[in-house]
């Protein structure tokens, strides 16, 4: 049986097109109802995003290169300081940035060095939980730390600002420009602060709701426990130690 050229081309026609509307509608539009699982041994990549069915930014790992700047309502604006770090950006349901874990390490000039960094936001604003150790120059600190954040959110135009401020020359006029923006946005004040510092103590750190420190914990470097009790100044009123 002959078999022409032409039923040749248009079979070959048919099963391509089948194969196409096949891939089409079993990847990209996939029956309702439908689970799609794949099993992967190993995955290779630069970065990987996590969105929901439209489109919104949930979850994003990266390298260092392609690390992500800030998200607010599920768009990007820069963020030149992320520069230095790999890591893992989270956003709320609204596409917001909701905090993150970032990381880095290297040995440079025969000196190493090392950060990581977890951070839990509040709602539109920034961190009132987080977790961080790092090495420099010889130095090791690690901590936990709550802090107080304003209600305001943190916009791409407030970040707009402060870029702006930042990049005037050292001056007045810079000087004047950040106590304007600080006035305008009220800094958060840290509340809780467990810490390893870089001088080798230990201690526990309690402040009020403006950011003073008024009781502090510790065991110094020398191993020796004391409590000190501070007013609004940062004068110590008190303190309590085992040595006579």
């Amino acid at each position: 049986m002959k078999i022409s050229l032409r039923f040749l081309i248009a079979y070959s026609a048919v099963v391509t097109v089948a194969f196409m509307l096949t891939v089409y509608f079993g990847f990209v539009h996939p029956v309702q109802g439908a689970s799609r699982v794949t099993d992967f041994d190993r995955i290779r990549a630069h970065r990987i995003d996590l969105v929901e069915p439209d489109g919104t930014e949930r979850l994003i790992l990266s390298n260092r290169t392609d690390y992500p700047g800030s998200f607010y309502h599920g768009k990007e604006f820069a963020r030149p300081d992320r520069s230095d770090s790999a890591g893992l950006l989270m956003m709320n349901d609204e596409g917001t940035e909701d905090g993150g874990f970032i990381w880095g390490g290297l040995s440079k000039d025969g000196k190493p060095m090392s950060f990581s960094h977890l951070s839990f936001d509040q709602y539109e604003q920034d961190q009132t939980l987080n977790l961080e150790s790092s090495l420099e120059d010889g130095h090791r600190f690690t901590g936990i730390h709550m802090s107080d954040v304003p209600d305001f959110p943190i916009t791409p135009q407030m970040m707009a600002d402060y870029t702006t401020a930042k990049s005037m020359p050292e001056g007045p006029a810079r000087t004047a420009q950040l106590s304007a923006l600080q006035k305008k946005y009220p800094p958060a004040h840290q509340r809780i602060a467990l810490d390893r510092s870089r001088d080798n103590s230990v201690g526990l750190t309690l402040s009020d709701a403006t950011g003073h420190p008024r009781l502090k914990l510790f065991v110094a470097a020398d191993n020796t426990p004391r409590i000190q009790f501070l007013d609004a100044t940062g004068k110590i009123t008190r303190t309590l130690s085992t040595v006579p």
